[in-house]
């Protein structure tokens, strides 16, 4: 006899992860990621300068591990010492240049260098790193992706627990209203058959040319075809199916969103079915809001799962 399938977590789209790491005395680093919901897997790095292929190598891995939802993953380096002042040699020299021809036909005086200085790209005081350092940081940060990624599920984990928690238990309300439509569906149908017939005998009244029987039975489809019956079915086997993919855990928001429309469809049609019969009739209605609140708020919740 085969073992039956371990459930998967249910994963909140919310969550935060930290780690931290040292390539050297003088070299350190934390990476953090925070995630919150999105309809897609949308990455979004802060990176230092000078760490595209960090960052193409943190987008790959991931991609293998997050199926949805917003993450910004944030990458901070300290190198332990002060960042020393640099110059675009290039950059310099062609505005001196430039400066210079345009001096000698305006007859104006040599450029000022704290000028130039100033302008966009000629001083920098970003920290650089050697080509030795990017890769032992890469590396370093690299082999702690998958334990950061734990430690962001873990909470993740926690948050979708207590989601799934909560939509139980609107099911379970869901489910219990759908039970006490089903107990007063009959009732509801025939009060809803004899307004019909008090309302076409009193049109037929006096007229004999009609035939009675053949209005009545009109009436009784009519009054056949105003039964719940078919949405209380398709509500509880919604539910039941709601049900399954909470226990059976991982990627299921799209899903329970889905079923959640298709509720408040039946929901809304079986409040058009029963609006004005009075008796339980105006009591499927009250029930039938109280459905579709609750499928309103679930659909809110629903929006955070994985």
């Amino acid at each position: 006899m085969s073992a039956s399938p371990v459930p998967s977590p249910v994963y909140s789209m919310t969550g935060f992860a930290r780690v931290s790491g040292r390539v050297s005395d003088l070299l350190s680093w934390n990476l953090s990621l925070k995630s919150v919901n999105h309809r897609f897997l949308d990455l979004h790095m802060r990176m230092p300068a000078g760490a595209e292929s960090l960052e193409m190598r943190l987008r790959r891995l991931l991609k293998e591990k997050v199926l949805r939802g917003h993450l910004e993953v944030t990458l901070n380096v300290d190198r332990g010492l002060r960042p020393s002042a640099h110059f675009d040699r290039d950059l310099l020299q062609g505005y001196i240049a430039a400066f210079r021809a345009a001096a000698a036909e305006s007859e104006l005086k040599q450029p000022d260098l704290n000028a130039i200085f100033r302008l966009p790209g000629v001083l920098t005081g970003e920290t650089r790193f050697s080509e030795l350092e990017v890769q032992a940081l890469e590396e370093d940060v690299a082999a702690q992706i998958d334990p950061l990624v734990q430690a962001l599920n873990r909470m993740r984990a926690q948050e979708g627990s207590a989601l799934a928690a909560e939509l139980g238990a609107t099911m379970e309300r869901l489910d219990l209203a759908v039970s006490q439509v089903a107990h007063m569906r009959q009732e509801v149908q025939k009060a809803y058959f004899e307004r019909l017939s008090q309302r076409i005998s009193t049109l037929l009244n006096g007229n004999g040319a009609i035939d009675r029987d053949r209005i009545m039975q009109e009436a009784a489809i009519l009054a056949e075809r105003s039964d719940v019956e078919e949405e209380v079915t398709r509500l509880r086997t919604h539910i039941q199916h709601f049900h399954s993919l909470l226990k059976a855990g991982g990627e299921m928001g799209k899903k329970l969103d889905f079923l959640l429309q298709e509720m408040n469809r039946e929901a809304n049609t079986l409040l058009s079915k029963t609006g004005g019969v009075s008796g339980n009739g105006s009591r499927i209605t009250d029930l039938g809001l109280g459905m579709k609140s609750e499928i309103e708020k679930a659909r809110e919740q629903v929006q955070n799962l994985e």
